[in-house]
C-alpha cells in the first residue's frame, strides 16, 4: 500500500498526442447538380408520349384478350342410380 501511495504518474503534456492522432480537416462540400440540365430534362419528361399497356400505337385493331377462365359444361341429363 505504501508503494501505491508513493506512486506519482508523469504529468500529461499537450504535445504527447502528436504523431498518434490525425489532424481534423473539414470535408469539402459535394458539387451541386446542374440546374439548367434539370430544367431541360423536366421539359422533355412533360412532353413525352404516354405509353399504356394493352394499347397499340399502330393503326391495326387491338388484340383480343383470351378468356382463361373456362367453366365446365353442366349436364342437364338426369343421373341414373
Amino acid at each position: 500500500m505504501r508503494e501505491l501511495k508513493a506512486y506519482k504518474p508523469t504529468p500529461v503534456k499537450a504535445g504527447d498526442a502528436e504523431g498518434h492522432v490525425q489532424k481534423f480537416a473539414v470535408p469539402t462540400a459535394p458539387a451541386s447538380p446542374e440546374e439548367s440540365d434539370i430544367a431541360s430534362d423536366l421539359k422533355a419528361y412533360e412532353t413525352q408520349q404516354v405509353e399504356l399497356e394493352g394499347s397499340s400505337t399502330e393503326g391495326g385493331a387491338a388484340p383480343v384478350e383470351e378468356d382463361w377462365f373456362e367453366e365446365e359444361p353442366e349436364d342437364d341429363a338426369p343421373v341414373a342410380h
